[in-house]
This record gives structure tokens, sequence and C-alpha cells, in this order.
């Protein structure tokens, strides 16, 4: 894989290597059980736990005693959703975006089912929700709001702040899915109103099976039901034995995002901004989605007229790795929920396609993918590629 310029860091990030070498102690040696502490493997294991607590806690402004450790971020979102709403059966009423991930989507829905009331928000042509909708929708029976902080499709960001300071002034609890968003940006649960965050590893340089649930401790102190029964374990809202090795590693890799993020964000926007303009330049009918500054550094979302994005992403399989934001299932191809929110069931919305750089992504990586794609687009187009 060496020689395939990996530009899909929004599906997933390699492993940062500080990373791995904060994990393999965890994977050879100290191979004790954190719940165990009353001898001394367990006590070291629980000790390593604590730590990375600590990491994540301090890499959203949280306390330690605020997170709960999971298998996923989207077992986290499960978790806010479904265990806000169970423990608040009289208020039945939640509000979500259109653009949710499904790991949001689908347990409003699974509650929908079972009698609460859903109001999904629309947005507007460049991904984003309104304030406004969100508080003409707000009701004294609305348990929860849940609004992503950044979108992985078309990284359009979404002004979390001033939609937390809206849910506390209403004394509505605000859910935002961080997934996205930590590798790249800087997050104060305490100042953006914020009282349940879902976080993701595997998307911040750290390893996969594993995630964290933020949910606030005081004013207000956020009740939530666990929806998994067990030995008690995360405050009896996770239960099972802890991955204390893919904790460490979610932990080493949230406290290396902190520290990188500013400077990290600013080279992969210039590197994304060049990109684009090259692109946009060059190739007729090439329209950029989302929206043009409010978006994730490292997120470009193209659709092109006359190209479809499954072919052009064949094509480059062994160049390049990228994303189409059609989901290709068993016996059809899907278009994108989030790009038909945006732009109904259009050619617009079939056509979209993600370019997503990351950390290890070079300038050169990035002006040889953009060579590769424009050729291929140019020969799926039928024309002649101009000459540089």
């Amino acid at each position: 894989m060496a020689d395939r310029i990996y530009l899909d860091h929004n599906a997933t990030t390699p492993i940062d290597p500080a990373v791995v070498t904060a994990m393999e102690p965890y994977l050879r040696d100290f191979f004790g059980n954190p719940s165990s502490v009353e001898h001394e493997h367990g006590h070291v294991a629980a000790l390593a736990v604590d730590h990375a607590r600590e990491q994540v806690a301090a890499a959203i402004g949280a306390r330690p005693n605020e997170i709960i450790f999971t298998g996923s971020c989207t077992e986290a979102d499960n978790l806010a959703i479904l265990g806000v709403a169970r423990a608040h059966p009289d208020k039945r009423h939640l509000i979500v975006s259109a653009i949710e991930h499904p790991a949001v989507i689908e347990p409003a829905r699974a509650l929908e089912r079972e009698g609460w009331r859903i109001t999904y928000l629309p947005v507007d042509e460049m991904g984003r929700v309104s304030l406004a909708a969100i508080e003409a929708a707000l009701t004294a029976e609305t348990a929860l709001v849940s609004i992503m902080a950044a979108n992985n499709e078309i990284g359009t960001l979404q002004p979390i702040r001033m939609i937390g300071e809206l849910c506390a002034a209403r004394g509505v609890l605000f859910h935002t899915d961080l997934a996205q968003l930590m590798a790249y940006d800087v997050v104060d649960v305490e100042r953006d109103h914020i009282h349940l965050a879902s976080l993701s590893a595997h998307k911040a340089y750290g390893p996969k099976g594993i995630g964290a649930l933020y949910v606030r401790s005081r004013k207000p102190r956020v009740r939530v039901a666990p929806i998994l029964f067990g030995g008690g374990q995360e405050r009896g809202l996770r239960p099972g034995t802890l991955n204390t090795a893919a904790i460490v590693g979610m932990g080493e890799a949230l406290a290396l995002a902190q520290r990188s993020a500013a400077a990290e964000s600013a080279r992969l926007r210039r590197m994304c901004d060049a990109f684009r303009d090259r692109l946009l330049a060059e190739v007729a009918g090439a329209q950029l989605n989302g929206h043009p500054t409010e978006r994730l550094s490292n997120n470009l979302s193209f659709s092109i007229d006359g190209v479809e994005p499954l072919a052009l992403i064949r094509r480059l399989r062994a160049q390049v790795s990228f994303s189409a934001s059609s989901a290709c299932a068993t016996d059809k191809i899907e278009t994108s929920h989030v790009l038909k929110a945006m732009f109904g069931d259009t050619a617009r919305a079939r056509a979209a396609f993600r370019i997503a750089p990351g950390r290890f992504t070079s300038q050169s990586d990035m002006d040889g993918g953009l060579d590769a794609l424009l050729n291929e687009i140019h020969l799926l187009k039928g024309m002649v590629r101009p000459a540089a």
C-alpha cells in the first residue's frame, strides 16, 4: 500500500507511531483487568485507564469523571440518544438534523417507532442548520437536541457554540458528535455549552474499536440511562471489561491532536485550497459541495457534471484512495442522505465525491493525487486535458 496515495482521512486515519508506542506495553506486558484493582496487575491497568481518561477530558475541557469509554463513537451516539430518552420518559421530543451520521439518525428512528416525536431539521445548500429553525422546533417536551459539529461527507461546520447557548437558555440538553473535529480543531465543552459529546479515536490517529461519551456532571448534571447491562463498569453506563490498550491509545491520540490541531489545520487548509482552486479552474462543470469557508480544514467535496464517482474511484484504486458519497450496497447504489438533504435526488447529489488529506499527507501526495484525478476526469468526460 506504500505506493498508493491515501486521501480518505474522514473515513479513518492511520495510527500515529507515538500512539502505537504508548499502546504497546498494554498489549504485551501490562495485561491486567483494570477492574481487578486488588492486585498489582489490575492496579497498573487501572492507572493507565485513569491517565487516558484525564487526557481525553483535557482535550475537550471536561472533568475526568465525565468521560465514559465505549466501543466506538457509534456506541457513544446511541448511548447519548437512547440514554437521554430513557432517562427522561416525560419528555418525548428530540431534535436532530437531516444530515446527522446514521449513528444518530437510526437511534432517533428507533425512538420514533416507540412513540417519541422526532424533528429532522433541514439544511441549506451549504449543509448548515438554521438557528432559527432549531429555536422554532424547541418545545417544553424537548429532551435533547443533537447536531454534529462537522459533517464527514461535505466538511461543513455547524455553529455548535451558538446552538449550545440556545439550548442552555431554553433548558434543553445539547449533544454533538465530535468525531470529525477533534484532530483539527479545539473544543471546550464548558465554553460551548455542550452537555453530551461523542468522540472517536480512529478519526484522530488512534486505534479503531474505541470511543467515548462526555456526560456533563454539573450545571446541569445530565441523566443518562444505560442501554447495555452487565458488570457495572463506566459508572454503570457501559458494562464490559475495559480495552486498556485501546483506551491508552485514544488518550494519547487526543493529547497529540490537542497539541497539533492549530498548526496542522492551517497546513491542511493551504493544501486543500490549492487543490480546490486547480480542480475548479481546470474542470468545467465542477462544483464544491459544503460551506466554502466554514468547513473542516482537510475536507473537499466535489460534484462534476458527467463524471460518475464510483467509476472514478475504481479507475484510480491502484493510485489514490478517496470516497464517493453514494454508498454501494449489495444490489443497489444509494444517494447519500446528506447530499439529498442539500440538493434533493439530483445529478449533483449523485455525483459527489470526497478528498480528505491528513497528518501524514505531503504536498507531493496532494499534487500526485490531483494529477491522477484530473487525468481520469478528462478521460471520463471524453476531453483532452489542457497542457500544464
